[in-house]
């Protein structure tokens, strides 16, 4: 393949394209409907109109009511606002918190810092697929715990944790649960209503929406303290002037995810099988993450005798990953993969494919030719490596 080649984007978990869809929906807003809508003059109620629809199309698609979503940023500022604003409003009852290993920085970073607060974290080990043993969390459980966070979809393996069984233990106990659903959401059914979740956290672009805005459910009944002070808006939790294009944008994607996920998932299935059975038979290959019940859109695969830098580079015009797309500066092995009981030289190993909507057959074809060649000419260069 010639080096000028078009890319290959098999990176999906690390962001999506706009759908035309919410680019249309965006384009229109921008338009006719750019007012600030917080004033109270006829351009103000429109733009009010138009976050109010877009709080029902999400709403819809995590079947809540559309007043309890608080929009930000994205899921990082929704992690920080649940973990944090949690820590602070149940504090006085204790300091005692709960998160896995294998959580997505914008987690894991938030509770390194309230560590440095003097707040109690137990960090979980999954098991070797991914997964929470939920005997394990109920084990950490203590009377002084108050906050638990646990991904839903895991964004380097595609483990789908059960949010029902570990919700409901946390439940018993008067315990507050987030869950990180930036993975999940409109690519697996969630349905809120029916999982004893408190908060979840999401962001646009990683459904087919803009980059820029995602959105915090909070539950009934649960309180947390806001980060940011300076105005009035969204019940004082997240005040700011709304994007409203940005968020009719996520409405749209949401929209447009209720009616396509089914397909979608039945489509990544099978072109997921389609990728592992064109690289299963190398030698060494290792599958990092459940081989069955995980989210179709993603696989994570390691190689021995190969380094998975190196094999990035070879891969080009492949567009692929080693871990998560928020840690790609890191030389360091994938913290998640260690937390499977990886080595260190098996997680630097590791390749993620994502797939996503707009992936083909063809781009499945393309990307199982490029592995096996570059496999293959890394190993000669270092022969000693493989393992035999």
């Amino acid at each position: 393949m010639s080096e000028d080649a078009d890319p290959v984007y098999l990176d999906y978990a690390a962001t999506t394209p706009l759908s035309p869809q919410v680019a249309k929906r965006m384009r229109d807003v921008q338009e006719n409907a750019w007012y600030n809508p917080s004033s109270s003059h006829q351009g103000g109620r429109i733009s009010a109109a138009v976050v109010a629809l877009a709080a029902e199309q999400l709403a819809a698609l995590l079947s809540v009511d559309p007043t309890s979503l608080i929009w930000t940023s994205g899921a990082t500022e929704a992690d920080n606002l649940a973990i944090t604003g949690t820590a602070r409003q149940r504090e006085h009852r204790g300091k005692h918190l709960v998160t896995m290993r294998t959580e997505h920085k914008a987690v894991v970073d938030v509770f390194r810092t309230l560590e440095k607060q003097n707040f109690d974290v137990t960090w979980l080990d999954p098991d070797a697929d991914g997964h929470l043993p939920i005997e394990r969390l109920e084990a950490a459980l203590r009377d002084d715990t108050q906050l638990v966070s646990i991904m839903h979809v895991n964004n380097e393996t595609g483990a789908i944790q059960d949010v029902a069984a570990i919700g409901t233990a946390c439940k018993k106990r008067d315990i507050v649960l987030h869950v990180d659903g930036a993975q999940a959401t409109g690519k697996i059914p969630v349905d809120l209503t029916n999982l004893p979740v408190n908060l979840y956290s999401l962001t646009a672009h990683k459904f087919y929406g803009p980059k820029g805005v995602g959105a915090l459910f909070v539950a009934d009944g649960t309180r947390i303290d806001p980060l940011m002070f300076g105005g009035g808006q969204q019940r004082r939790l997240r005040p700011g002037t709304l994007p409203v294009d940005l968020i009719a944008g996520l409405g749209e994607a949401a929209a447009v995810a209720a009616v396509s996920m089914l397909e979608d998932l039945e489509k990544l299935s099978e072109l997921k099988s389609r990728l592992l059975a064109g690289i299963q038979d190398i030698e060494g290959l290792n599958i990092n993450g459940p081989v069955e019940g995980g989210f179709p859109g993603i696989l994570n695969v390691g190689v021995d005798g190969v380094e998975g830098e190196s094999l990035l580079l070879a891969l080009e015009p492949l567009c692929v990953a080693t871990g998560s797309a928020c840690n790609s500066q890191s030389q360091e092995p994938s913290y998640v993969l260690r937390a499977l009981g990886r080595s260190d030289l098996e997680a630097q190993s590791a390749v993620r494919f994502s797939l996503g909507r707009p992936t083909t057959p063809a781009d499945i074809d393309i990307a199982i030719t490029l592995y096996r060649r570059a496999v293959g000419k890394l190993r000669k260069l270092a022969p000693k490596a493989v393992v035999q």
